[in-house]
């Protein structure tokens, strides 16, 4: 598999040139893939200047880090900003290792590290994951189904990847074509009747060039337009912390009741990490068939064909979306068993199948 899975991230993901450098950031778990990649990008004429981290690392910095903490490196912006693209691949050992992290701690860190991750979207990017068996774990898998489980995901199971990503690109350009006219998104399930204004807005294509797996349309809905509640169906892993349940209600775009069944201090410091983390910055429809259930990690339920998820915080500014915020957090819902989005006064989606004309 990492052959493979290191070939579409050189060509299809990160489209490598001769004389490019890439930063290539994992965890020690990782080490297959990367054995792999680094002669794949040397292969394309690129550069591969790997940062990895042992089992554990993010925790000891969260305890130790202090005033680091509180500031980006100048080292570790230069890095990047000498850099032609990176690729981050999350691989930890052991994905709940900092669980036990204060969640005011992970915030500040989230907003005090802000200037690196808006640097890294400026430039070719592109977040995958590696199935260690801590990942396998949180899943409910054994090691060998949850690497079959991914390995459909990145469409590492089909004859060429490359052309079945190809052909899920087009089929969002249709999907985009039908939304592009669309000014009010409706979204219905048990627990959740929520409206979005998104006239005018741009919807982008989310085909694999940034996450891999990816499979999603997106677009960031207007600022105050959010009105209605929402019921996230699908628990969610996010610095350590399992968060279940969240329950969001909206007013003028605004989060004014927030609830977690499980993780609820985290929600309460997330919402409160700045005034934008209580406004959306991002609408997501998943189109990714291959992933056919939740694993509890966001990079794949997210992308769930018959899910839809929202993001609070940051806006990304390419879609038209003004909202900015430290945060960027993703909740997922499954509509497969129960739920419509309406598109102005037609159904889009209907039980997790699309509906287009």
């Amino acid at each position: 598999m990492e052959t493979r899975f290191a070939a579409l991230l050189s060509e299809y993901c990160l489209d490598l040139k001769p004389g490019q450098t890439v930063i290539i950031e994992a965890q020690s778990p990782a080490l297959p893939l990367i054995e792999a990649l680094v002669p794949a990008a040397l292969e394309r004429g690129a550069y591969p200047l790997v940062l990895l981290e042992y089992p554990g690392q993010a925790r000891d910095f969260y305890r130790y880090g202090g005033e680091w903490l509180k500031q980006v490196p100048a080292a570790r912006m230069a890095l990047l900003e000498k850099a032609d693209a990176s690729l981050r691949i999350q691989s930890e050992a052991n994905p709940l290792e900092t669980a036990d992290v204060d969640p005011a701690t992970l915030s500040a860190y989230q907003k005090a590290w802000r200037p690196l991750s808006s640097l890294r979207l400026r430039k070719r990017w592109c977040l995958t994951l590696y199935p260690t068996p801590g990942y396998a774990q949180q899943a409910g898998m054994s090691t060998a189904e949850f690497r079959s489980f991914v390995e459909r995901a990145l469409y590492l199971d089909k004859p060429d990847p490359v052309a079945a990503w190809r052909e899920l690109s087009a089929f969002q350009a249709a999907l985009i074509r039908r939304l592009s006219k669309v000014k009010e998104i409706r979204l219905e399930a048990p627990g959740t009747d929520l409206r979005l204004n998104v006239a005018g807005r741009t919807w982008i294509n989310s085909d694999g060039k940034r996450n891999m797996p990816s499979g999603e349309v997106f677009t960031g809905p207007y600022q105050d337009s959010a009105e209605g509640e929402v019921t996230f169906n699908l628990p969610a892993v996010v610095s350590g912390q399992r968060v279940e349940g969240v329950y969001l209600r909206f007013q003028r775009g605004k989060v004014v009741e927030g609830r977690a069944q499980r993780g609820e201090g985290y929600l309460q410091r997330m919402l409160e990490t700045d005034p934008g983390a209580r406004f959306l910055g991002e609408l997501g429809i998943g189109t990714n068939y291959g992933i056919a259930r939740s694993s509890g990690i966001i990079l794949y339920d997210e992308k769930i064909g018959g899910s839809v998820h929202l993001a609070i915080g940051q806006s990304y500014p390419e879609t038209g979306g003004t909202n900015q915020s430290a945060v960027h957090w993703d909740l997922v819902l499954d509509l497969r068993q129960g739920g419509r989005i309406w598109a102005d006064d037609e159904v889009l989606q209907e039980d997790g199948e699309f509906k287009l004309a």
